[in-house]
């Protein structure tokens, strides 16, 4: 599964998010926001060890339903979930190793 490159504004439902089944990234954010073009870098990397995980970009801001079910306040906030549970977030990834951490979340809650 190839990254996502623009945030969309089309965003799923949040009971379509929690029925995901396997794991997957929420990447939330704008196209415009420098801390967002910032970490794109080092979140494509980190991206490149686990391109089978669902990777969605959506579009963030005042209003923004599945944001706000989320408590999104920073961008980019990256929410990891594993069938549709949170098991990891990071607001303002400065280091690949913090996003290679979190990627190691998915899996073992369902595995313990």
């Amino acid at each position: 599964m190839a990254m996502a490159t623009e945030y969309t504004p089309d965003a799923p439902p949040r009971a379509d998010v929690d029925a995901l089944q396997g794991p997957s990234v929420i990447e939330f954010g704008t196209n415009w926001c420098g801390y967002c073009k910032a970490a794109q870098p080092l979140i494509a990397q980190a991206f490149n060890d686990h391109a089978d995980v669902r990777h969605l970009k959506i579009e963030d801001g005042s209003g923004r339903p599945l944001g706000r079910s989320f408590r999104v306040k920073l961008w980019p906030t990256l929410v990891f979930l594993d069938n549709g549970r949170e098991v990891a977030r990071l607001v303002r990834p400065h280091d690949v190793s913090e996003i290679r951490d979190a990627f190691a979340l998915i899996g073992q809650a369902s595995s313990t």
